[in-house]
């Protein structure tokens, strides 16, 4: 069942998510300035990505929400790089703390793949993958058997970037990790995002008019961040979740 979200254009987004369909998010002018295509995980197939690879070029990401990358032991992986210093003080030095749009460290976590994968990197792969992870951090079971089965069914390093989202989801930080996963727990859906930033033809970032145009030729729904923090207030208010 869905849930209520303000009338804000949102609505058809979220109905899109839940049928397992790509939607465009641009972040901000005063941020990335940036559009990614997300999918639900739960949702995600090698057509989904095939796509994403193609249309939209940027990194192929899966994120994860902060309360159960904590409960998991799934690490940022600057906080790695950090911990090993001592042993590695190249990683010391190349510290995240100059990120000229955010002033949190990044949201990148560890990259894995499942081991029934082959060589990880292929679209059917990387779904699996996906589809596989997502299916077992939120499997309704005790933190010690999920991590149980992390380490069974999962390798890493690996071919799929997991994204960790900050505490109290966007409160902290605005990001594409935050913002689509907010989508996602609005949506009703797994909160976990597969996403993909949209490039242009000129090495660069693409526009906003650019990817908005493109979201109108396909069928696909075009949102931005002031939408989604005006209808995520709204979401938390009225049904006290606590993400």
């Amino acid at each position: 069942m869905g849930i209520y979200v303000p009338d804000n254009g949102l609505g058809l987004a979220l109905e899109d998510i839940r049928k397992g369909r790509i939607v465009l998010v641009y972040d901000f002018d005063d941020r990335e300035r940036e559009t990614d295509m997300t999918i639900a995980s739960e949702f995600v197939t090698a057509e989904a990505l095939m796509r994403m690879r193609g249309d939209a070029g940027g990194l192929i990401c899966t994120t994860t929400p902060n309360r159960t990358a904590k409960e998991l032991g799934l690490p940022f992986l600057s906080d790695v790089f950090w911990n090993n210093r001592d042993a590695y003080p190249l990683l010391g030095m190349m510290a995240p703390n100059d990120i000229p749009y955010d002033n949190t460290k990044s949201s990148f976590g560890i990259t894995i793949n499942h081991r029934g994968t082959y060589t990880g990197i292929t679209d059917s792969d990387r779904a699996l993958t996906i589809r596989e992870y997502v299916g077992t951090i939120f499997k309704d079971s005790p933190p010690e058997d999920r991590i149980r089965d992390l380490g069974e069914r999962f390798r890493a390093p690996g071919h799929v970037h997991l994204l960790n989202t900050s505490s109290k989801l966007l409160r902290t930080r605005h990001g594409h990790t935050e913002l689509c996963t907010a989508l996602m727990y609005m949506a009703g859906v797994r909160p976990s995002a597969t996403i993909c930033e949209m490039l242009g033809g000129d090495g660069a970032s693409g526009s906003k008019e650019r990817a908005a145009e493109y979201a109108r030729r396909n069928g696909m729904q075009f949102v931005t961040g002031g939408q989604i923090m005006e209808a995520w207030d709204v979401f938390l208010e009225e049904t006290g979740t606590d993400a």
